[in-house]
């Protein structure tokens, strides 16, 4: 019964399918590109796994003031216009597990995507930034790291 009525409601409603459409392509999309990425995602609770069972290098690539507001104890600042994965000092723990967060967590996927692209081959992602990390309550360290 279902199907027989499709055709009329899509032509009754070119505009709602239209979008319907839309939204069903970037959602299958994002999901893709999500799934073939060569860095993970975490959460606060799996960076705090992370850091306490492997001694993740933790990298923030906000801007300096946002780092001195708030950043997570142990993490090292690097501005993302100065983030640079084939520097010698980042080549030493290739091999090591590195994870990557700004505030919000939009700038520092650039810089997991970069590391990645260089070799590096764990390489790790704070999904929602110090936030997210703020969120669950976790600590926090203020001024320069």
């Amino acid at each position: 019964m279902f199907l027989e009525r499709l055709p009329e409601f899509v032509a009754n409603h070119v505009i709602l399918v239209g979008i319907f459409a839309m939204l069903l392509v970037a959602l299958v999309s994002t999901e893709i590109s999500r799934l073939t990425r060569k860095y993970k995602s975490l959460s606060p609770a799996q960076l705090t796994h992370l850091i306490n069972r492997e001694s993740a290098l933790v990298i923030d690539v906000s801007a300096l003031n946002e780092f001195q507001a708030g950043h997570i104890p142990g993490a090292r600042h690097v501005a993302m216009s100065q983030f640079d994965p084939e520097s010698k000092e980042l080549a030493k723990v290739r091999e090591l597990p590195v994870a990557v967060y700004d505030r919000q967590g939009t700038v520092s996927a650039q810089a997991a995507e970069r590391l990645a692209k260089a070799g590096f081959t764990k390489v790790y992602w704070l999904e929602g930034g110090i936030a997210a990390w703020q969120g669950a309550d976790l600590p926090t360290a203020k001024g320069k790291a």
